[in-house]
């Protein structure tokens, strides 16, 4: 029996423990951001729904600021996650998956649960993202539409010439123009 290895194990666990405990706090954060990310998509497309352009440029500001700080705390996983994959024996940069079949328990499912997160959350901000995009470029074509209509230069009622290039179309206006 050779119990001088024991003590060295047992500084080796504890410091595989504290790197992963290190990375899961990282990942809290991230997930933190990113459900804070969700709430700000979300009040985005509140105000597009409503037509309320006025507070749609702090809003937009304000998912700006949220995206700056979800790099900031990627920057900081990056480097926890290459720490542990390094204790761990895995190359750098391993994704999740990697780390958590590497990981002792409990840390395994612990990163199976943040993987599993992450997954959901990447979802529901790619819904909220494309959802706000369908709507801006609604209300841009109402807009846009609106001009034509109203004698602006629009192009909702624009046609083509031979040559490719745009003309408008023939139409009625919706607005005397003594008025």
């Amino acid at each position: 029996m050779n119990d001088d290895n024991e003590p060295r194990t047992l500084v080796r666990q504890d410091r595989v423990n504290a790197a992963l405990a290190e990375v899961s706090s990282v990942l809290w954060r991230v997930r933190e951001l990113l459900d804070l990310l969700v709430f700000k998509l979300e009040e985005e497309q509140l105000l597009l729904a409503a037509g309320r352009p006025r507070w749609l440029t702090r809003a937009t500001h304000e998912v700006e600021i949220v995206l700056e700080e979800i790099r900031h705390a990627e920057l900081q996983r990056a480097l926890e996650v290459d720490e542990a994959a390094r204790l761990l024996g895995l190359p750098d940069a391993p994704s999740l998956r990697e780390l958590s079949e590497r990981a002792p328990e409990p840390w395994g499912d612990i990163l199976r649960e943040h993987r599993a997160a992450f997954l959901a959350a990447t979802a529901e901000v790619s819904a909220h993202a494309e959802a706000n995009r369908e709507l801006l470029t609604a209300s841009y074509l109402a807009v846009r539409e609106t001009l034509t209509g109203l004698g602006g230069r629009g192009h909702g009622n624009a046609t083509y010439t031979a040559a490719g290039s745009t003309t408008a179309a023939s139409h009625s206006q919706l607005v005397d123009r003594a008025m």
